[in-house]
């Protein structure tokens, strides 16, 4: 029997605090038991920039990477021991040509979500780099992946639909302007027939810049809609905190 077709996710994965909020970590809860398990997870952080592809740790993550600084004390005790998968590793290969395979551990762009999402870490994990190449290019190599979706491996992109840190506002209580703005503008773009505007996100967005200095938390979402565009898509979780980071999360299905 053919594994049932799984979706394509993109995750706005927050900041590590996320798992001290219970609201938070149940609603990343409920979404991850509405997907029927896969047989794996392949994820593409933000926090793992390479110039060329390259693959995490095969074995079991029995340590993860706790890449930042300055939080609570239980946030670096955090344990999420999943399989890994090494099958998969050799279907990239198949799929994209020779691969760079090293023994980095998950960093929190993918732990962080993950520890709610899949609370019992039961699902084989392997993590993909984010390599340096332009936006039509990542996305057309997320198409290039697509046919994972129909062998039972769940694609994910994890990132942020804005995200500039200069500008958190930890007490905030409402949204600003210019984040209401731009998360509306990708959810309007990742409906549309045609992937055009969002892979000219730079120039058409609204306050582009400001919503992404810098645009590696964008990026996941490219690959992700290049490996899902002309699916159904839906928003499962959506909202901000402190001002102006966006909850939004994607699913093609």
């Amino acid at each position: 029997m053919m594994p049932h077709s799984q979706p394509v996710l993109f995750f706005s994965h927050g900041a590590p605090l996320t798992l001290l909020n219970a609201e938070q970590v149940a609603q990343w809860g409920r979404w991850g038991a509405a997907i029927e398990r896969p047989k794996a997870a392949l994820i593409l952080s933000a926090h793992w920039q390479t110039k060329e592809p390259s693959l995490g740790q095969l074995g079991r993550h029995e340590q993860l990477i706790y890449d930042f600084s300055g939080f609570p004390k239980p946030l670096y005790q955090v344990q999420y021991p999943a399989p890994g998968a090494p099958w998969l590793a050799e279907r990239l290969a198949e799929l994209l040509g020779p691969i760079t395979q090293t023994e980095r551990r998950l960093d929190h762009g993918a732990w962080v979500p993950l520890v709610s999402f899949w609370p019992e870490a039961q699902v084989p994990l392997l993590q993909l780099s984010l390599p340096q190449m332009g936006d039509r290019a990542l996305f057309e190599w997320g198409q290039r992946l697509a046919p994972l979706c129909g062998e039972g491996v769940v694609l994910v992109g994890s990132g942020a639909v804005t995200h500039n840190l200069a500008q958190l506002d930890y007490s905030a209580q409402i949204a600003e302007p210019q984040a209401l703005a731009f998360d509306a503008w990708v959810a309007q773009a990742l409906v549309q027939e045609s992937p055009e505007d969002l892979l000219d996100w730079r120039q058409k967005a609204p306050l582009a810049q400001a919503n992404h200095p810098s645009d590696e938390h964008f990026l996941p979402l490219l690959w992700a809609a290049g490996a899902a565009w002309g699916r159904k898509v839906s928003f499962p979780m959506e909202g901000f905190e402190f001002g102006n980071l966006s909850r939004r999360g994607v699913q093609w299905t």
